[in-house]
């Protein structure tokens, strides 16, 4: 008894605790007596004069149930009494007897009332059933109806009180009531896990876990069971499934790239410091806004000429927003181009030119690298003397040869271009000598 005392506290219900176990006294009462007629109208007439009871004071009563399903438990029960008192006399006495020994074996079939009302606390049944019962070593058969209710004090353990109503099928044994109380005690469910959750509403049987989550555990203790947590050994929050959130960004830890520093949801929990939108880590300047495709940093004007170096095709020499940061060749500038020109001499008669033009042509390629992003056309005049034929050969020579001087000294040949134009766009007069020497030139124009 002690021993099953001590799951007092474990969750209990019929069909998870099936045995029953009851040990009490028992009350025999052999009113009425004589007229065998269970059905009488003075049947019930003394129900509750002691004076009829038969008490034995000892534990005199115990009884053993299953529970088999649907409210119905069967049942064997063995009691013993002694008789003093038998039925009346024709005053209303009790007649007394010389303690008559009372042996009884009964099987019951009882139904559960309190299981079908959803009763807990309060269990009333009803039973019926037969056994077999002797006085003074003369047995009869008997067929039994039964009324009682357990009064459970904890989930386990109760109080029985119950009446038995036994109609003897032989002539010397009276019909007579058995009146018992006891104390039950429920067990035998199979608890797998020791969780205190029977298998049966178990969710999680093999494993020991809480009566809130229908025995499945909750390995972290932070309310949420451990089939619908994400992190189920890390104490978190309902709201991340229960995962963590360290730096209280609003970022679950998992999902957090940097989970000990509050951070953005945007950039997966990482700070921005400046707002730029490129983590701090990631942020070479984390304190300027600028663009991820510079790090983070502002994008610099090398040149200082409102061009940024990103856009500036010239972003070491000041130039024009207009010209994308390069320098522009100004009239002024293109009238000191062809000053320069115009002096360069060739070989009379030939492209070749003279080695005294190599200053000049030094001095044309200093101010062709200052517009490295500006295209030129190199073009070749002449004179009208001798044929339009010739002349025109010559002028192409010439540019070309002027073109391919400059390359080899250090200009980019995709900027130079080289066309004659013979002596089809004279400056001066082919008259005299002076004109004609003005028309024979080479010019260094911007390419439009």
């Amino acid at each position: 008894m002690l021993l099953v005392l001590g799951y007092s506290n474990v969750n209990a219900q019929d069909e998870n605790n099936p045995w029953q176990i009851t040990i009490g006294v028992n009350a025999v009462d052999a009113y009425p007596s004589g007229d065998n007629a269970p059905f009488s109208e003075t049947v019930f007439s003394k129900f509750f004069d002691v004076d009829n009871y038969n008490i034995l004071p000892s534990l005199s009563t115990i009884s053993v149930s299953k529970y088999v399903g649907d409210g119905f438990s069967f049942g064997v029960t063995g009691s013993l009494n002694k008789i003093e008192n038998w039925g009346e006399d024709a005053n209303g006495d009790a007649i007394g007897v010389d303690d008559l020994s009372y042996y009884g074996v009964d099987g019951t079939i009882k139904y559960s009332l309190g299981e079908r009302l959803n009763l807990d606390t309060f269990e009333p049944y009803l039973g019926l059933g037969g056994g077999y019962t002797w006085i003074d070593e003369i047995g009869a058969g008997t067929l039994n109806g039964t009324l009682g209710f357990n009064l459970w004090f904890s989930e386990n353990v109760g109080l029985t009180i119950q009446t038995t109503y036994k109609h003897a099928f032989e002539d010397y044994l009276q019909t007579h009531f058995q009146h018992t109380a006891g104390l039950s005690i429920k067990f035998g469910g199979t608890d797998t896990d020791g969780d205190g959750i029977y298998d049966k509403d178990d969710a999680c049987p093999d494993v020991a876990g809480l009566e809130a989550f229908n025995g499945c555990p909750d390995s972290d203790g932070d309310g949420i069971e451990d089939s619908k947590d994400d992190c189920p050994n890390e104490a978190g929050a309902a709201e991340f499934n229960g995962c963590p959130d360290s730096d209280g960004d609003g970022v679950a830890d998992k999902d957090d790239n940097c989970p000990s520093v509050a951070g953005l949801k945007a950039l997966a929990g990482c700070p921005d410091a400046d707002g730029d939108g490129v983590t701090d880590g990631d942020d070479a300047c984390p304190n300027t806004a600028g663009p991820a495709a510079n790090k983070g940093c502002p994008w610099p004007d090398g040149d200082g000429d409102g061009v940024l170096d990103k856009d500036d095709k010239c972003p070491d020499v000041k130039g024009t927003v207009a010209n994308n940061g390069c320098p522009e060749v100004t009239e002024e500038v293109q009238k000191t181009l062809n000053e320069y020109a115009k002096t360069i001499l060739f070989d009379t008669g030939k492209a070749s030119i003279k080695s005294q033009s190599e200053s000049v042509l030094k001095d044309i390629i200093g101010i062709l690298n200052e517009y490295p992003t500006s295209k030129f056309t190199v073009e070749g005049h002449t004179d009208s003397v001798g044929s339009e034929k010739l002349n025109q050969g010559l002028s192409e020579k010439r540019a070309l040869s002027v073109k391919e001087y400059l390359v080899k000294n250090g200009v980019d040949e995709f900027r130079l271009s080289a066309l004659g134009y013979g002596e089809s766009k004279p400056i001066d007069t082919n008259k005299t000598r002076a004109g004609r020497a003005n028309n024979r030139r080479v010019e260094i124009n911007l390419a439009k």
